[in-house]
């Protein structure tokens, strides 16, 4: 049986940036991936906080130096259009400090180019590999079973286990975590088109997320790329989904019952066919174990309304790996404390203004023209990732903030 001191679980962002960290510290470690790269994947608009943990992980050059020739997009902030009213959010004017852009990236290119650098730091990465089993995680040590393309098993064993497995959620599914999402199911519809935009109006240095005419909870993603193609996707509760029709009629229907964006997108051509992902939330019952820690989407996913889930795998993978070097040298971190609760206090930030988006009350602020600068350059901040920075009010008391700058923004007594 082959021993590592680390098996991660799925190498996208947050596996080949653990993987790179933990190979830089000198130690072995495996990354077991069940899909080949490139491989098709959303969650195409990072946020600039991402760009920390890159740059921890040693693979921001890499990005930069191909970032052109793999048509990713320059992004410094984000759009947004309801019913032909326009607002947008500077990511360099904000209130937190560190990186204020970023980029849009075509997820296939970009996750083999960040597991290509992890495998370049020393981090061994076996593709066509799924897990089956984990077993003695109350011992010292985890053993994994596992099936490679032929259906020939093996077992592999490790002191820790980090799974970054994403929407796959191997350990949740292995070790019953799973706990049901508190947020109403809902359906995406996105595809990749040749968006073929003359409308001076659009920059494609942002993000374009546009809410539905006459549907408050219905809204699109207009994700730019460099090479003149762009990601499309609606996003509404399942009911707003005609079962009866494909899901290129429901994307294209949304958008005809749009007008703003069906203009935009009048030129449009599609690249791929339109997916359909529904009842993408999730939650687990912990984000740790003895030998073992969930990482981004495997331990918990909100909703991709503003660009999260990337940002949000990154920097658990940041804030693991310290976590897991103690662990291995013999010390005894207090995972709760010094991971779980932590990480889940920007997740909770996030998930306060995803479901202000929703019912309405934040886009009552983003698209009031009484926002002070001020104000205005802290939600910016948490557009823009920075979501555990506590010295940002918005950050430190999101529910109570928000509610009071809502009132403020339609002028409510």
């Amino acid at each position: 049986m082959e021993h590592f001191d680390v098996i991660i679980i799925g190498a996208g962002p947050a596996g080949s940036c653990a993987g790179a960290m933990l190979a830089q510290a000198g130690k072995r470690v495996l990354c077991l991936e069940k899909q080949h790269f490139p491989r098709f994947s959303i969650g195409e608009s990072l946020l600039p906080h991402c760009m920390e943990f890159l740059t921890a992980a040693g693979m921001t050059s890499a990005l930069q130096q191909q970032a052109e020739s793999l048509g990713f997009q320059f992004k410094n902030g984000a759009a947004f259009l309801k019913n032909d009213i326009r607002t947008a959010f500077d990511f360099t004017d904000k209130f937190s400090p560190g990186p204020g852009t970023t980029f849009q990236v075509k997820r296939a290119a970009f996750d083999k180019l960040l597991a290509d650098a992890a495998a370049e730091q020393g981090l061994q990465i076996r593709y066509g590999v799924t897990v089956q089993h984990c077993d003695h995680l109350q011992a010292q040590q985890a053993v994994l079973t596992v099936s490679d393309e032929n259906n020939s098993q093996y077992q592999l064993s490790a002191g820790f286990i980090l799974d970054a497995s994403g929407f796959g959620r191997v350990l949740p599914r292995l070790l019953d975590l799973e706990l049901p999402s508190d947020f109403p199911v809902r359906q995406a519809c996105f595809c990749h088109i040749r968006d073929n935009i003359s409308d001076g109006r659009f920059d494609r240095n942002k993000i374009l997320i546009t809410v539905h005419s006459s549907l408050s909870d219905v809204w699109f993603w207009l994700i730019p790329f460099s090479d003149g193609t762009a990601s499309l996707g609606v996003v509404g509760k399942q009911q707003r989904f005609d079962s009866a029709l494909s899901a290129t009629d429901n994307l294209w229907q949304h958008i005809r019952q749009t007008p703003e964006l069906a203009e935009l997108l009048a030129q449009a051509t599609p690249v791929n066919e339109v997916q359909t992902l529904t009842g993408y939330s999730a939650n687990v019952r912990t984000l740790h174990g003895n030998n073992f820690a969930l990482l981004g989407n495997a331990g918990e996913f909100l909703d991709p309304v503003f660009s999260s889930g990337v940002t949000i795998a990154l920097r658990s993978a940041a804030m693991a790996v310290p976590l897991v070097l103690r662990q291995l040298n013999g010390d005894t971190p207090d995972w709760e404390a010094q991971y779980s609760k932590p990480l889940r206090k920007g997740i909770d930030t996030f998930r306060t203004f995803v479901t202000a988006w929703y019912d309405g009350r934040f886009q009552d602020v983003i698209f009031s023209e009484k926002r002070q600068a001020k104000i205005t350059a802290m939600i910016s901040a948490i557009l823009a990732g920075y979501a555990w920075d506590q010295a940002n009010p918005y950050v430190a008391e999101p529910e109570r903030r928000l509610n009071v700058l809502r009132e403020l923004c339609l002028d409510v007594d």
